[in-house]
């Protein structure tokens, strides 16, 4: 297929997202995506970068436009997306969908929750236009994998720009020519690099890229231009940040009839690629009731690409042990709860016993057919050798038991910031978002206070 009119066919498609006519279970899938979303927000709205961004809100000042979700009061619209989607960010903990190769939610949400509550949009309003967003990203990001990312694109950053301003355009009501030169203006402030994994610039990447499609849709709806082509144009998106568009792919049906049925949810505080191990490590300590100080070495099997996103070799801080395939298996294998937030801190990085462990661990590569799929080998000081595979790239099959699962990590992660009583509205409010009539009505229960 040629790569001519790719960027105004998804433009399209975007614009003609409508709660009636989604894919099956994309309604429920987005209900669960943002509840895992503003759980995440919660945990991460006192977060020292958060707590920058939101400073320089404050002193920049403009009008109360939408809520800080976990902090207090109303900020503009764009500084909302800004610091929403960074602290959504900020822990490692949201979403990942492998297409996109990054975190869907957290560049669309904070956009489509700022415009929302701005100008009284429904809540049927809300999961079309996240669903527009979600897809549009999801396909674009089809059409540029694996090059892109492996080039160090961080994808949530750059593919993130086209979800916020498609699910922007989705809300706004803006037509397929109109979304077409939003995609555009997106997509030339595109930026953000792997290289920043392990610092407050990889989470202030979700919250860029959802101020800047927030920005791009509405100058796009005054009359701002850009090119309609931009993903397949000539030294465009495409030509500039991966090796070849594949626009089949882009187009392509994905299992399941979209691709938020495939999202895969963090059970664990850090990066999705550390998942598998975490999980193989997990089980081995506790089917073989494992003690840390018997363990001699431990090698971990993972696909190559995981090489050069989370094998921060010898962490020193919280935020890079997120990174760390060797301090995740120590922190799993000394018995630390790998989902609870506070055990990625600065102490547990540098505690004698994890350090000691950590550095019996070697990162091998394997040869897999699934790069998702990790193994985690343990040889014992008596001898014993044990071994485990685990993956955790397949999407859910059954959705009332992942809500089970992910409502019980939000009250988890929320009840510490806004009370038990509170986390329960919120939830009941999501789960019955599509009967919600002003979204406005829900900012009051978001914001701290």
């Amino acid at each position: 297929m040629q790569a001519h009119g790719l960027t105004q066919t998804l433009a399209a498609q975007a614009a003609a997202y409508r709660y009636d006519s989604l894919p099956d279970e994309a309604a429920v899938m987005a209900k669960q995506c943002l509840l895992d979303f503003l759980g995440v927000t919660f945990a991460g709205a006192n977060e020292p970068l958060t707590r920058i961004l939101h400073e320089e809100a404050l002193a920049e000042g403009g009008n109360p436009q939408a809520s800080l979700i976990g902090l207090p009061g109303k900020v503009t619209a764009t500084q909302a997306a800004l610091i929403n989607g960074s602290a959504s960010h900020a822990l490692d903990y949201d979403d990942v969908q492998l297409f996109l190769m990054g975190h869907p939610t957290v560049p669309v949400a904070p956009v489509v929750f700022a415009l929302a509550e701005q100008y009284g949009k429904s809540g049927r309003e809300v999961i079309e236009a996240f669903v527009a967003g979600y897809e549009t990203e999801c396909r674009i990001g089809a059409g540029v994998s694996p090059g892109h990312y492996a080039s160090g694109w961080h994808a949530t950053a750059t593919l993130g720009c086209f979800g916020a301003a498609a699910g922007a355009a989705n809300l706004l009501k803006l037509d397929a020519d109109t979304t077409a030169m939003a995609l555009g203006i997106a997509g030339t402030q595109a930026s953000g690099f792997k290289s920043m994994f392990g610092t407050m610039c990889k989470p202030f990447h979700a919250g860029h890229a959802a101020m800047s499609g927030l920005i791009a849709a509405r100058l796009a709806a005054r009359g701002f231009t850009s090119r309609p082509d931009v993903l397949e144009v000539e030294q465009g998106f495409a030509e500039t940040q991966t090796k070849g568009l594949k626009p089949e792919a882009a187009l392509e049906a994905p299992w399941g009839g979209s691709h938020i049925r495939n999202t895969l949810f963090k059970y664990h505080a850090a990066c999705y690629l550390t998942h598998s191990s975490l999980e193989a490590a997990h089980g081995l300590r506790r089917q073989h009731d494992i003690a840390a100080d018997k363990i001699k070495a431990v090698r971990m099997l993972v696909d190559k690409g995981h090489l050069r996103v989370c094998n921060i070799p010898s962490p020193v801080t919280g935020l890079e042990t997120k990174f760390s395939l060797r301090a995740c298996a120590a922190f799993a294998l000394t018995g630390l709860d790998t989902a609870g937030i506070d055990t990625f801190s600065d102490e547990n990085a540098n505690r004698p016993d994890v350090v000691a462990l950590r550095d019996r661990v070697t990162v091998e590569v394997h040869n897999k057919p699934d790069p998702q799929e990790s193994e985690v080998i343990i040889d014992m000081t008596d001898g014993r050798s044990f071994s485990m595979t685990a993956n955790v790239g397949l999407p859910a099959r059954d959705l009332d038991a992942q809500w089970g699962k992910l409502t019980n990590k939000f009250h988890i992660i929320a009840e510490p910031v806004v009370g038990k009583k509170r986390a329960h509205e919120i939830a009941d409010a999501i789960q019955n978002l599509d009967t919600l009539k002003n979204f406005a009505d829900l900012g009051p229960l978001l914001r701290a206070g």
